[in-house]
Formats: structure tokens, C-alpha cells, sequence
């Protein structure tokens, strides 16, 4: 769910999205998603129906450092207006500009602050973190909303791991950033960390992440689906195993997927054979909690059931 970002671009190419207030998360989730290196959102105009805030329209500009195919910007809205289960309606009138000679990206940059999650501070590399005594400080560099600490699906994982892991395996699956790997291994220095996503470059982006925290020697990076990762024999924090090592199928004492709903209910079976102990499942909205808690009756996964909110947004410790 990671996209590097392109700093050295002079020129760059705006799509404007005019939405209802309702679907802003969607949009902005959608653009990201078809390749976007980042959102600015600002105030179109006024709700057509007094007092109905969510009608209000906004104003949504991505900008990518090539044009995207305007057919493929449409499959994505469409899939991200399914998954947020709002109308097509949500969503109006789109338009192409060429930005030439502007550096928004630092612009960008600027805006975006640390954020704290008890003793825990997410930040950006050039953000300055004036005390950081009993802090524990990750840095990432943000290519996108998801995965940097900002959105509401990342800080319910950081505190569910702050909450329940107690040390051991973990096994972050969808890495994104590596943001929860990371914080994993510097909240944890004796765990055993393992991160997976099935897009190789985002894995690239994690392990530099990583090597930005000092920690990269402590996480075990995989690229493929959990199906298709296997966790090295005696992963052991500070020395990481040779890709030769004799392997195992991925298990952990502790497994988070901040992934989609619908992903989420397709690898439900194997998420639960995949944890050990505890199992965090986050990136549901609260209109599709009810699907995922029934498939987690059926297995007979819901002893333990502890449901943690922000927002719209679900995340349920099994």
C-alpha cells in the first residue's frame, strides 16, 4: 500500500476530484491507491441540503509524477466507494492539470506533524522531537496517508500492540510502511519480527524505513501473501536469518493484518491458524464489522474478542 515518492520531479500532474464531505477518506484511500504521491484537500462549496454536513463538497487533489490513465482513476474510486459502501453519487466531476516549476511535496512535507500515541511518537525524518525522555521515537518516510501514523487503521494496530504484545513472535502481514514491524522491534528489542506484503516495492520501502530506525537487522522482510511466506527456524532478534535457512510456515504469538474488510474475510482461516496467540484485525469500517465478527463466530475465534475504535474505524483483538 506504499508508494516511493519521486523528489527530484519538476513538473507533476494534478487530478481534481470534486466529492461529498462523506466520501472524503474513500477518495483520498482511491487516488493513493492508483499511484498518487499525495492528497491535499480543501472546501468546493457548500451542502446543497442545509444542515447536512456530509453533502457539503470538497475538493480532492492528488498529484502523480506521471499522468494515470483516467479509466484506471475510475476502477479505483469505484472499488473504494464499494468498500466505504457509499454511492456513486458521492463522487462528481474530475479534472487533469499539469502543475509545472512548484515543489508541493515540501510543501507537503511541512504539514505534516509527529504523532503520539502514549509513550510512542511517529514522525517524519526532519521533524525535530524536542524531548524524548521515556519516548520512543520511529521515524518514516511518509509516501503515503496509510501506513505513517495518521490514519486512524495504523494507530489502532500501534495501540493494540502497545496493549497486548508481551513479547515473542510477531508477524505483521500487509507491512505496508513497516511502521507496525518497526515499532514492534523498537518497543520489543527481544522479539522475533517478521513483516510480509505481496508488493515488492513497498517491502523495499519498509526495510529502508527500518534501516532509518536502527532496526533493520531485527525485522525479517518477506514479499508474498501470508500463504506464501514461510518464517526462517530461529529467527532470532539482532540476527537475521540467511533466505537459505530451513524455514517454517508463518506462525507467530502475535499476527496483525491492517489490511481491507474484504481481505480480511478472505484470509480469515488462515490469519487464525496463523496466530498463536493473539490476532489484530484492523481496516474495518464500522458499517462491515458485523461480516467479520460472524466469520470469527463460525470459527469459534471470539473467546477473547476485544473490539477497539477511531472513528468509522475497527479493529478487533481476537
Amino acid at each position: 500500500m506504499t508508494r516511493a515518492v519521486n523528489q527530484d520531479s519538476s513538473k507533476w500532474h494534478a487530478l481534481e476530484v470534486t466529492v461529498k464531505r462523506a466520501a472524503r477518506e474513500a477518495v483520498e484511500y482511491a487516488l493513493m491507491e492508483a499511484g498518487a504521491l499525495g492528497t491535499e484537500t480543501s472546501e468546493a462549496g457548500e451542502a446543497t441540503n442545509a444542515g447536512a454536513a456530509d453533502d457539503a463538497q470538497l475538493r480532492v487533489t492528488a498529484y502523480f509524477a506521471q499522468l494515470p490513465e483516467r479509466e484506471r482513476v475510475r476502477a479505483v474510486l469505484a472499488e473504494a466507494l464499494r468498500i466505504y459502501d457509499l454511492p456513486s453519487s458521492a463522487v462528481g466531476e474530475m479534472q487533469f492539470r499539469e502543475v509545472a516549476d512548484r515543489d508541493w511535496l515540501n510543501e507537503w512535507k511541512k504539514e505534516w506533524r509527529p504523532v503520539e500515541l502514549g509513550r510512542l511518537v511517529v514522525a517524519p525524518p526532519w521533524s525535530e522531537i524536542k524531548d524524548t525522555r521515556d519516548r520512543v521515537v520511529i521515524r518514516i518516510e511518509p509516501g503515503m496517508a496509510f501506513g505513517t501514523g495518521t490514519h486512524e487503521t495504523t494507530r489502532l494496530c500501534l495501540k493494540a500492540i502497545m496493549r497486548f504484545f508481551k513479547g515473542g513472535s510477531f508477524l505483521d502481514v500487509g507491512t505496508g510502511t513497516g511502521i507496525l514491524a518497526i515499532a514492534t522491534a523498537k518497543l520489543f528489542p527481544d522479539a522475533r519480527v517478521t513483516a510480509c506484503d505481496t508488493d515488492a516495492a513497498a517491502i523495499e520501502i519498509a526495510r529502508e524505513n527500518a534501516r532509518l530506525n536502527s532496526v533493520a537487522d531485527r525485522i525479517s522482510f518477506r514479499v508474498g501473501s501470508l500463504s506464501e511466506v514461510a518464517i526462517p527456524i530461529g529467527n532470532q532478534a539482532g540476527n537475521p536469518p540467511a533466505e537459505s535457512d530451513e524455514s517454517t510456515m508463518a506462525s507467530a504469538d502475535f499476527v496483525c493484518a491492517n489490511l481491507t474488510a474484504d481481505a480480511i474475510g478472505s484470509m480469515l482461516p488462515a490469519l487464525i491458524s496463523a496466530s498463536c496467540e493473539r490476532l489484530v484485525l484492523s481496516g474495518i469500517l464500522d458499517s462491515q464489522i458485523d461480516s467479520i465478527v460472524d466469520q470469527l463466530q463460525q470459527s469459534g475465534a471470539t473467546g477473547n474478542l476485544v473490539m477497539m475504535q477511531d472513528g468509522e474505524w475497527i479493529a478487533l483483538v481476537v
